[in-house]
């Protein structure tokens, strides 16, 4: 018998599944059970995350690469096999290691049978990435042409797929090659598009993996990339500058940490587990921060502000977990709160763990905790510099932002619950003209619109403090909500959308000034894009072509006959809502903003935002030249 209070929702629910019934004629026949490829191609969102073009380092076809790099990784970690080659050549990629190989008869199955693999095995695989039997299997469905070929003691097997289909089955053959796994496979272009591999990425994904495996060597494309140090040699790779005091290297047999301070803004953390690049963190790197905050105040016997003692901090984290759990099939966050078979939590290991070792790192080396304690009381400082003027600019922030409609907001946003939340967007625009544009145009569901007004300060030089004395800068960084740092970015994506020309390129210029100089992780965890959009519109009565070049609008003048009607685009403003929803769609193109190994932040905004020097000078008579040519041809 239902409740009174209970009829209403019962009833209403009730009439609606009839009401869905009748209209689409549900019955036993619309049930339907998927194969497996045929899942993970309709589902591809809950194996890899995202699709997307490899724009950005989140995308798709990198997981693909990470799926079956885990595999040769797993038996470098099982000590068979010391070097991993790996080559791109345009969309198809090769990965070859030198393990035991798979067992012959099993090949097929290996990577084409759901719950298939040695990884239920905790005697052959301990400390494994993958452990559900699903990410090499993602790979095979989602990929036009997948190859895989094993090799072991003097035999070979090989198998072919498409789209998870069998193409080919070959026999086992004798060989004279080294035992091991090689696969070639090309991403499919129904799901993903034109898509393209960005090098800097890869290099990024295949350095972390020897700096996690002291001793392996990966060839990547006739690069090598060997690590002896481990996450020394990562924080090192990573620092434009030397730290303001010697790395502190601390390792046992599953967890190594890396950490120094340096002068720049925020935190800057590069997590791991069981050689996965956890980016979204998790129970570990939560543990590491409570770690290093009591094991310091413990130390110095003072009670300093957690913001004090992790401002400006660069620092790594490795542990090896048995059975990890992970938020999501792209692992990309740990959910485990156990460490293994003896049941100590994670937080109590890491604790323990930096709690002993730092404390006595800090006792031999009384230099490194001088300069340390002068750091985080430099820090503590500025914070009370600027925490009177903080509420003020807060208020300001809230209440500016709802009279003048700076930020148009979207509905999804980075910073929630669900990890494979990747597609929340803020475009950063200037003017009403192009932010009307855009605002139009955009899904609301995930594009959010911000307003510049005027020209940006230019903001090198300064302190945080102008952060919140200057209007722009205070409205940006609350609509971003990256005031206590970049973990809670309510926004994956934060795209610089000014025009192409002198002042939309001096504005982009200042917008990258104040995110590197006061929020530099935004640019290194690969947040920050510059939106590209046409150049030309060509067309004639039947078609319409957007050309991003001049050598695209040769191609569209050629294909679409004599007198086509040719029109330059100066500035976002001049193109309609409706050619707009075009340029920031599936289809849009995003130029993602880089930091190399050596990229220097200071000097590079020394270059370009510091005082004239000749050498700048030299520059723009140089580049103005260039751009003089390219105008010329364009006419």
């Amino acid at each position: 018998m239902l409740k009174k209070s209970q009829a209403g929702p019962f009833i209403i629910g009730y009439i609606c599944a009839k009401f869905c019934e009748m209209s689409v004629g549900y019955s036993e026949e619309h049930i339907r059970t998927l194969e497996w490829r045929e899942h993970i191609r309709l589902r591809p969102g809950m194996y890899i995350g995202k699709l997307g073009d490899g724009s950005s380092q989140d995308d798709g076809v990198y997981v693909l690469l990470k799926e079956v790099m885990d595999n040769s990784l797993d038996e470098y970690m099982m000590s068979y096999g010391k070097k991993i080659d790996v080559t791109i050549n345009g969309q198809e990629v090769r990965i070859r290691d030198y393990g035991r190989g798979i067992p012959l008869g099993k090949v097929s199955d290996a990577v084409s049978k759901m719950n298939t693999g040695a990884k239920y095995d905790s005697k052959v695989f301990k400390k494994s990435v993958g452990l559900n039997g699903v990410g090499v299997k993602a790979v095979n469905a989602l990929s036009s042409s997948f190859i895989i070929r094993s090799i072991r003691d003097g035999q070979v097997k090989a198998c072919e797929f498409s789209h998870g289909e069998t193409i080919m089955d070959h026999p086992i053959l004798p060989t004279n090659e080294e035992n091991g796994v090689e696969v070639t496979f090309r991403p499919d272009e129904e799901l993903f598009g034109n898509f393209y591999f960005i090098s800097e990425y890869v290099d990024t994904m295949l350095k972390n993996n020897v700096y996690l495996n002291s001793g392996l060597i990966i060839n990547f494309n006739g690069n090598k990339f060997f690590s002896r140090n481990g996450l020394a040699d990562l924080l090192n790779d990573n620092m434009s500058k030397e730290g303001l005091y010697p790395i502190i290297h601390l390792k046992a047999e599953d967890i190594e940490i890396a950490f120094t301070h340096g002068l720049q803004y925020g935190e800057d953390y590069y997590s791991f587990v069981n050689g996965q690049n956890t980016t979204q963190g998790g129970t570990h790197l939560l543990a590491f921060r409570e770690a290093i905050v009591k094991t310091i105040r413990d130390f110095y016997k003072k009670d300093f502000d957690p913001s004090d003692i992790r401002s400006s901090i660069i620092a790594a984290i490795s542990i090896k977990v048995e059975e990890p759990i992970f938020e999501s099939q792209t692992k990309t966050k740990l959910g485990s709160k156990d460490m293994g078979p003896e049941g100590q939590s994670v937080r109590n290991f890491i604790m323990e763990f930096i709690k002993k070792q730092l404390d006595d790192y800090l006792h031999k080396n009384s230099e490194t905790a001088g300069i340390l304690l002068k750091k985080i009381q430099e820090s503590e400082k500025e914070r009370k510099a600027i925490s009177s003027i903080q509420k003020l600019a807060r208020d300001r922030a809230k209440k500016v932002s709802l009279h003048n409609k700076k930020l148009r907001d979207c509905r999804s946003h980075f910073n929630t619950n669900d990890p494979n939340n990747l597609d929340s967007t803020i475009f950063i625009t200037e003017g009403d003209s192009a932010s009307g544009s855009i605002t139009k145009s955009r899904n609301v569901e995930t594009q959010a619109v911000f307003s510049l007004r005027g020209k940006p300060l230019n903001s090198y030089g300064l302190t945080k403090k102008i952060v919140y004395e200057n209007e722009e800068f205070n409205l940006l960084q609350a609509a971003l909500n990256i005031e206590e740092g970049i973990e809670n970015l309510r926004y994956n994506n934060v795209v610089v959308s000014t025009d192409a020309d002198v002042d939309g390129m001096h504005i982009r210029l200042l917008l990258l000034t104040f995110f590197l100089q006061f929020f530099p992780d935004l640019v290194r965890k690969g947040h920050v894009y510059i939106l590209q959009t046409p150049l030309f519109r060509v067309r004639n009565k039947k078609e319409t072509r957007y050309c991003y070049s001049s050598d695209e609008k040769a191609k569209a003048i050629a294909a679409l006959g004599p007198n086509p009607e040719i029109t330059r685009f100066k500035g976002l403003g001049e193109i309609s809502p409706d050619e707009f929803k075009h340029f920031i769609g599936k289809d849009m193109r995003l130029e993602p903003v880089l930091m190399k190994k050596n990229d220097s932040v200071n000097g590079f905004l020394e270059f370009y935002m510091g005082k004239n020097t000749p050498e700048r000078q030299d520059f723009i008579i140089e580049n103005l030249r260039i751009e003089e040519d390219i105008i010329e041809e364009e006419m």
